[in-house]
């Protein structure tokens, strides 16, 4: 006697309740696993992208959009700051290093970042392909820019104004690829890479183009600047320092991910209760189907035991057909989840970095599928001691009167 057949029969006989518990649990174990997946990555991706920055000094206004501007590279900066001030950090005895970078253009949507070779330091950077900028225009881009624009060595590209796809393209102020960083998993591989100098004759020529005065070298300006402390002390009075005694604002890049984390678990915490009602409705609906079944099931189960099937094998039965569901649904929505991010990635290329794992296995998904293969056992438990307790002849005798 095949009990794995025997419930699929059953499973058959009621399609589309069937249908219908399966499809609301492949819902909630995608919606899930998705949220598991989305939150890892970008948990990761903050962890990576921020790993080598203790500190991001700018322009007064919200730390959170410094931190987000000059380290993510998804927002616009509060301002610029001078120059001299960069040259006031690095002279201080509690900062190791100070990578200036400067910011107003975009190439497809990616900023155009001016800044220092020590910059790919920072990122753990390599080139894989030509060679580092040195002279004004020339430009390094990151893996991912390389890809997707298909720019390869000696080409050539125009910046547009501002940092979002849309502006007004520099084209008399061409950019030169001299070199094309390989694939390091944070946000370098987003970025296209110049020096200072490059930034600053773009906008010097544009600012000629409108009758306005250059500035001179007293007066230049950066976007920010990247800090790394030189002792553990630094971290307690630094930031400190800067945000009293300076007109200059100091953010940590370790709090402001956090707190970004925070805001982002609110709305997950919310999709995830539905996900949650959405498995907990499927469970029931197995069990009100399974209990219901059992008024039409008692005269098969009694035959069964009449052919020699033991009281547990009966129970066996019922237990294997909530458990087969359980992890088809399971199953099912892990796949389905996963195919969602890669989708999401697709469809959306600033979120192409978060789904570049998307076929990777995370163990807080094997805790979903055991608590979705216990529920369908749950469900099951009272269906199968009716089914233990079962009477054979009092239920054969009422089939046949």
């Amino acid at each position: 006697m095949n009990l794995g057949r025997i419930a699929y029969a059953y499973a058959k006989k009621s399609p589309l309740t069937t249908v219908l518990n399966l499809a609301l649990l492949i819902l909630g174990v995608a919606t899930v696993a998705l949220l598991l997946l989305l939150t890892t990555a970008l948990d990761e991706r903050l962890k990576r992208d921020a790993a080598g920055v203790d500190l991001v000094v700018g322009a007064k206004g919200s730390p959170l959009q410094l931190v987000l501007a000059g380290i993510f590279h998804v927002d616009v900066p509060p301002g610029n700051i001078p120059l001299a001030e960069v040259t006031r950090l690095r002279a201080n005895p509690l900062v190791r290093s100070v990578v200036p970078i400067a910011m107003g253009d975009s190439f497809r949507g990616y900023h155009i970042v001016g800044t220092e070779p020590e910059l790919l330091d920072i990122y753990g950077a390599r080139l894989a392909q030509g060679r580092s900028w040195k002279a004004p225009m020339e430009a390094v881009l990151g893996a991912e820019v390389a890809r997707r624009s298909g720019l390869s060595l000696s080409a050539s590209f125009a910046g547009s104004h501002g940092l979002a796809e849309g502006g007004e393209v520099h084209a008399d102020e061409p950019y030169r690829v001299v070199g094309v960083l390989e694939r390091s998993g944070n946000v370098a591989d987003r970025m296209v890479l110049t020096g200072i100098d490059s930034v600053w004759k773009v906008h010097e020529h544009e600012a000629a183009e409108h009758a306005e005065t250059p500035s001179d070298d007293r007066a230049r300006e950066v976007t920010m600047a990247l800090v790394r402390y030189a002792t553990p002390l630094a971290a307690a009075t630094l930031p400190r320092q800067i945000n009293s005694e300076t007109a200059l604002q100091a953010a940590s890049p370790a709090y402001e991910s956090a707190r970004l984390l925070t805001v982002f678990g609110v709305g997950s915490d919310v999709i995830r209760a539905f996900a949650v009602f959405l498995m907990i409705a499927a469970g029931l609906g197995m069990f009100i189907a399974l209990y219901q079944a059992m008024d039409r099931r008692q005269y098969d189960l009694a035959v069964m035991r009449t052919l020699g099937a033991s009281r547990w094998r009966v129970c066996g039965v019922l237990l294997l057909e909530s458990t087969i569901l359980a992890a088809a649904g399971a199953a099912l929505g892990i796949a389905l989840g996963h195919a969602l991010l890669g989708l999401i990635g697709a469809w959306l290329p600033a979120a192409a970095s978060l789904a570049s794992d998307s076929m990777r296995f995370l163990p807080g998904e094997a805790g979903v599928v055991a608590l979705v293969l216990a529920g369908g056992i749950l469900t099951a438990l009272l269906p199968a001691w009716r089914a233990y307790r079962l009477d054979v002849a009092t239920t054969l005798a009422k089939s046949y009167p």
